[in-house]
């Protein structure tokens, strides 16, 4: 097993206990990361494979049932929370969430999404877009029709 000095790797541990039906052992884990990490991942949460939270996690706060994909990388002080049980965010693969911003509510974020520092993600962001502001709002969009690959005759 990794070393627990990354909030992430503890969580990863936490899981393993918790899917192995040692919840107790997780609740301890979970307690160890908020108090020397200054963070909250819960073990029920689920985080995909390769994801990575800067400067070993601090002040990052993610709800109890969130979803979050494969390789995405998020700064610290960031919240990823809910406005009621089901209501929770799922985050795409590849997605960057810079210091600070809040991802809330039942909302989608796509796959390589980038949400600015201290920006407020309160809607859905489709794939290959940049978000940013208080509410976010899309900077830009990568647009999948106009490749290089379509051929005119």
């Amino acid at each position: 097993m990794k070393n627990f000095g990354n909030a992430i790797n503890g969580y990863r541990f936490s899981r393993w206990l918790y899917l192995h039906k040692l919840t107790f052992l997780a609740k301890i884990v979970r307690s160890w990361i908020y108090l020397i990490h200054n963070c909250y991942i819960p073990y029920t949460a689920k985080i995909g494979k390769g994801t990575i939270l800067g400067y070993k996690g601090i002040g990052v706060v993610i709800h109890t049932n969130a979803v979050i994909g494969e390789n995405c990388i998020i700064g610290t002080n960031v919240t990823i929370g809910g406005r009621g049980r089901p209501n929770v965010p799922v985050i795409g693969d590849n997605v960057y969430i810079a210091t600070g911003a809040k991802v809330l509510g039942d909302i989608h974020i796509g796959n390589n999404v980038v949400i600015g520092a201290n920006a407020v993600m309160i809607c859905d962001a489709p794939d290959y877009s940049v978000w940013a502001g208080v509410p976010a709002k899309c900077i830009k969009k990568k647009d999948l029709t106009n490749d290089s690959a379509r051929k005119d005759s």
